[in-house]
């Protein structure tokens, strides 16, 4: 994947944990976002849990100083499944654990991002799968390194109005993922997203961060939907 991604241009392979960034790195790419060490990997266990902040901010200020040291400057985070929790206690739950990991990631200039991620399809009970819940998860943390990583795939499937959305929150964003909707494949003519037009709006707000193509190929040449998913995105 390192070899051919570099024949593409491109200079990211993202979410992989600390002992692979050195892998990428030896092809010249970088990880874009990375995974903490140990418990920031579960999707429905995380920060919205309370008895579970410990073991989280042990993970986060083990990994914030690596990925500082290896130039990796985003480290994902989720916000845990409601389990019966309202959408305000998890607000205030996940904004407690987050503030106690936000002066080591101002310390090293790590971004911490949230997922958005969608609860109809893929993560059922997910807590952080509308834009304004997590628009205002970040306010509360008040920090420049917490911010969100806007999933365009997952945010169609939940609220629509991508381009709106985008225009409107930028400044809370800190990432973004692609992916076709429906079905997570290809970001071709196949399905409903008209990406250049996401692309053309992320560049307006002056991006110059990283789009990761996080679809699941659904033809035989994996590389071949790649390269296309990359054209389609280069504006």
């Amino acid at each position: 994947l390192c070899r051919e991604s570099k024949k593409m241009g491109i200079t990211s392979v993202e979410l992989l944990e600390p002992k692979d960034w050195p892998t990428v790195q030896k092809y010249g790419l970088t990880c874009a976002m990375g995974y903490a060490i140990g418990a920031g990997k579960d999707i429905d266990k995380n920060f919205n849990l309370v008895s579970f902040h410990d073991e989280l901010v042990k993970s986060y200020e083990e990994t914030i100083p690596i990925a500082a040291k290896a130039g990796i400057p985003n480290l994902i985070t989720f916000s845990g499944n409601k389990n019966g929790m309202s959408d305000e206690d998890g607000l205030k739950n996940c904004a407690l654990g987050i503030k106690r990991i936000m002066k080591t990631a101002e310390k090293y200039k790590i971004t911490i991002a949230m997922e958005l991620l969608n609860s109809k399809v893929d993560h059922k009970d997910y807590q952080c799968d509308h834009t304004a819940w997590g628009v205002e998860l970040v306010k509360m943390v008040g920090s420049q390194q917490f911010k969100l990583l806007y999933d365009i795939y997952h945010m169609q499937i939940m609220e629509g109005d991508v381009i709106r959305t985008i225009e409107d929150n930028h400044a809370y964003f800190a990432h973004y993922h692609t992916g076709g909707v429906p079905g997570r494949h290809e970001i071709d003519e196949t399905q409903e997203l008209h990406y250049p037009a996401v692309m053309k709006a992320i560049l307006k707000t002056g991006y110059k961060g990283f789009v990761a193509q996080e679809f699941l190929p659904s033809r035989g040449n994996a590389m071949k939907s790649l390269r296309q998913s990359i054209d389609i995105c280069d504006v």
